[in-house]
């Protein structure tokens, strides 16, 4: 497995947002197909085997225009951070976006799951806590700045028993953020001297 940290920051800043574009594209790419294929059938269902496969679909699935564009802009900003970083962004996000689904697949609530918005809430909370785990200044302002951008919508995403809105799985996805980044300034800490976003 390539290591969480790029101390040589060997990635580049240019194929990161080529991954970007590609990843965003292809969930609007599978938005459009649900038009014709029953796509969101795929969606995340928790402690049932059915709903197994969520785990890696739901990010990818989107209910409506509004849902999907709701989930790319802050997306496209996240990304965006870390693949200014030397974190190696494409493992850090699938750690994310694993972690959080498996997580709602055993906690989460009786329903169907799809959407982004776990793993965006797990990239904010990401950029978050790694700046204060890192102690490093220039980590800990970014890490203000994504805060106070988005304090709102992490505070009104989490409120439970919201008609419609997977309050647990933005939750759970923060939880994931919060748990890769502590695992990043372990790495970080343990001997590797690059430094993160």
């Amino acid at each position: 497995m390539r290591p969480l940290v790029d101390s040589a920051h060997r990635h580049s800043l240019k194929r990161d947002l080529l991954g970007i574009v590609l990843f965003v594209g292809t969930i609007w790419l599978v938005f459009l197909l649900d038009f014709v294929l029953p796509l969101d059938s795929f969606g995340l269902i928790p402690r049932r085997l059915s709903g197994l496969d969520g785990i890696v679909t739901m990010p990818f699935l989107h209910g409506s225009l509004k849902h999907i564009i709701g989930n790319t802009v802050p997306l496209i900003i996240t990304l965006f951070i870390l693949a200014g970083s030397r974190a190696n962004s494409g493992v850090i996000v699938c750690m994310i976006a694993l972690l959080a689904g498996i997580l709602l697949w055993v906690f989460g609530r009786e329903a169907r799951h799809i959407g982004a918005s776990g793993l965006v809430f797990g990239l904010i909370a990401f950029h978050i806590c790694a700046g204060f785990f890192e102690k490093r200044l220039s980590s800990i302002a970014i890490a203000v700045g994504v805060g106070l951008f988005y304090s709102t919508t992490l505070l009104k995403g989490v409120v439970p028993f919201q008609k419609g809105v997977s309050w647990d799985g933005h939750l759970l996805g923060a939880f994931a953020g919060a748990a890769v980044a502590l695992v990043v300034a372990r790495e970080l800490r343990a001997g590797n001297t690059g430094q993160m976003s």
